[in-house]
């Protein structure tokens, strides 16, 4: 490999907006990440069934798409 041209591999704290923090490794310059999901809310991880909207996503495709009356 040549010399000098990776970016620097710095220890790196995770934070979800559930609350949950972790550390892992990065080659963010910060040394901080903010995710929206992680293992301790995701609904595969937990069991509980949410919907994850983005972005107002799921809205968008329910005025598009979606729920009509009775037809």
């Amino acid at each position: 490999m040549k010399p000098d041209i990776h970016p620097a591999y710095v220890e790196t704290t995770v934070t979800c907006t559930c609350g949950s923090t972790f550390t892992t490794h990065s080659t963010a310059k910060s040394g901080q990440i903010h995710a929206d999901v992680c293992s301790q809310c995701h609904p595969f991880y937990t069991g509980k069934q949410k919907i994850l909207d983005t972005g107002g996503r799921v809205a968008k495709f329910e005025t598009r798409y979606g729920k009509t009356p009775n037809q």
